[in-house]
């Protein structure tokens, strides 16, 4: 079945079955291209103020010779601790071009977390926010971080704007803890300082490691993707290739532009916003905290943006908010779903405030992310993944690895393609345990495929609830519930039952504050199977989540009951 590759005739016109992922020897030299080329573009807009090429140029070769000053070597690693500011992709360039690997890191990760991915990467390096430095001061010791990098929130802004916003956010917000980390170094300083020293640029190969892309932990311990120049500079050309037939109608005298709401530090945002920016030329509007939805819509509305990647939380909570109408949606092109499921209630209610209906995508930070994705041109929403990326192949296995040749039939989720991570750092047993014979990756996804090649993701294998002995999927039970009326959100997760073995446990949140239990149940029973029926239901303000906005699962699970 997978050697066929069904799915291509599925493929919109113009999309290539292949890409060349040896176009560029590395990503240092598609960004040399990029800063050659779109010089006087902008690059990045951040608080109403735009970043060129040129500058981002300029600026990233400063802090590389900066990093080879402090006598780091290539294939040391390098830390980056920040939301979405211009010092990160300021700061991703400098790392890549001095010969270094980015090891991306959540802002909002406690000591311990921050001590695991520091010490299991041997940083050397970190360029971090002052907000989050405390968290650093409580670890550092522990680490092999012998550089700090420190950046404020208006380090590139223009002067008075810089000093303003950064005495608001130390003294008017507080979001500055105190803190006492010896030696570190502001990012300004460190970049008048490279850009005083010759900067000599190492031979950086497709084979080098780019990044040590940390796994959420959501599934055990966090562990680091390694991803090769070639497995990032693949992905982003299969995502320019599959979103061309929609991107081509942006006009010629408009810039190519993303609303770049997803944390870059979350490899979606890493390779579809900025580097596949820098390929194209394109723009990135840089929302810092993409949990103020009325900051963001704010922003917005001052934008013309034509694509937009988003998860299911964050496409829901904007377009519920009232000020969703102030924003001009009728230029955006493309809005790509990934990072969990979408619901076809969200989905729903995308298309009819936007007219641009949400392309659902999937993939991993083991596949650099992009694995597959329903076509661009697609109008109406199909509740699938979608199909495999140009270059990409996909299977569905057993439990005991064979394939699932049987149509509708669920097996686990099984990639290969050039965006295919290189292994686990340092973790060969890891490695081998998610790798096939073959050169597929398992996934750890339960799917299912039709007979055009279309995928559907069912669940996590560890997920899943089993009642009474029949398997039952939390993104079925939630795609279901998030219809009923009244319904904002909702999670589902199995606890234990003496009877069942297992059952449901739903968390709502309201959209309708006259919603009840009763209402749910009623609904519960028109609409799903007596097994599935959740045997507890709970009303929350809010559900926890991942900075990127996934559902914790686990922490429902794990609740005090």
């Amino acid at each position: 079945m997978t050697a066929e590759r069904v799915w291509l005739e599925s493929y919109p016109e113009g999309v290539p079955t292949d890409i060349d992922a040896s176009e560029y020897e590395s990503l240092v030299g598609l960004m040399a291209e990029s800063f050659a080329k779109y010089a006087q573009r902008t690059a990045y807009s951040f608080m109403g103020q735009d970043i060129s090429y040129e500058e981002t140029d300029v600026k990233s070769q400063s802090l590389a010779a900066y990093f080879q000053s402090l006598g780091l070597q290539k294939g040391d690693r390098v830390a980056i601790m920040m939301p979405n500011v211009p010092q990160y992709p300021v700061a991703v360039a400098a790392i890549l071009r001095a010969g270094l690997v980015v090891v991306n890191v959540n802002p909002l990760y406690t000591p311990r977390e921050l001590e695991h991915q520091l010490t299991d990467s041997g940083a050397k390096a970190i360029v971090i926010i002052e907000n989050f430095a405390i968290t650093l001061q409580k670890c550092i010791k522990q680490t092999q971080v012998k550089h700090i990098v420190m950046c404020a929130m208006g380090d590139m802004l223009n002067w008075p704007k810089s000093a303003v916003v950064n005495f608001v956010v130390r003294n008017m917000k507080n979001l500055v803890p105190e803190f006492h980390l010896f030696g570190a170094v502001k990012f300004n300083q460190a970049l008048r300082v490279g850009s005083e020293v010759r900067f000599r640029p190492p031979t950086v190969t497709a084979e080098d490691i780019a990044l040590l892309q940390y796994t959420g932990g959501t599934t055990g311990i966090s562990k680091g993707a390694v991803l090769l120049h070639r497995n990032v500079i693949a992905n982003l050309l299969q995502s320019e290739a599959w979103n061309e037939p929609v991107m081509k109608r942006v006009p010629a005298n408009e810039q190519p532009t993303s609303v770049c709401a997803l944390p870059l530090y979350h490899i979606f945002a890493f390779t579809v916003n900025m580097m596949l920016g820098m390929r194209t030329g394109g723009k990135n509007i840089l929302i810092p905290n993409p949990r103020d939805l009325p900051a963001v819509l704010k922003e917005l509305s001052k934008q013309t943006f034509h694509s937009f990647p988003a998860v299911n939380t964050l496409f829901n909570g904007l377009a519920n908010h009232p000020d969703f109408d102030k924003v001009n949606w009728k230029n955006l092109k493309v809005s790509v779903g990934g990072g969990m499921a979408v619901t076809s209630a969200v989905a729903a209610l995308w298309l009819q405030k936007t007219g641009c209906p949400i392309c659902e995508g999937y993939g991993l930070s083991e596949t650099s992310p992009s694995a597959s994705c329903n076509p661009t041109t697609s109008t109406q929403f199909t509740g699938t993944i979608g199909v495999p990326l140009p270059s990409t192949f996909m299977k569905l296995l057993d439990d005991e690895g064979h394939e699932v040749t049987e149509l509708g039939q669920p097996g686990e989720i099984a990639i290969k393609g050039p965006q295919v991570m290189a292994g686990y750092w340092q973790r060969p047993d890891e490695t081998a345990r998610c790798m096939t014979p073959d050169g597929f990756f398992k996934s750890g996804d339960i799917g299912i495929q039709d007979v055009r090649g279309f995928f559907k993701i069912v669940d996590r294998k560890k997920d899943m609830i089993l009642v009474s002995g029949f398997n039952v999927y939390p993104n079925d039970v939630e795609e279901t519930v998030s219809l009923c009326p009244g319904v904002l959100e909702c999670a589902a997760v199995g606890v234990p039952d003496e009877k069942t073995g297992e059952a449901v446990k739903l968390v709502i949140v309201k959209k309708d504050p006259s919603l009840t239990e009763s209402a749910v149940r009623e609904y519960c029973r028109a609409n799903m199977t007596g097994y599935k029926q959740p045997k507890v239901i709970e009303f929350k303000t809010e559900l926890p989540k991942t900075a990127v906005g996934k559902i914790l699962r686990r922490e429902l699970r794990d609740a005090p009951k």
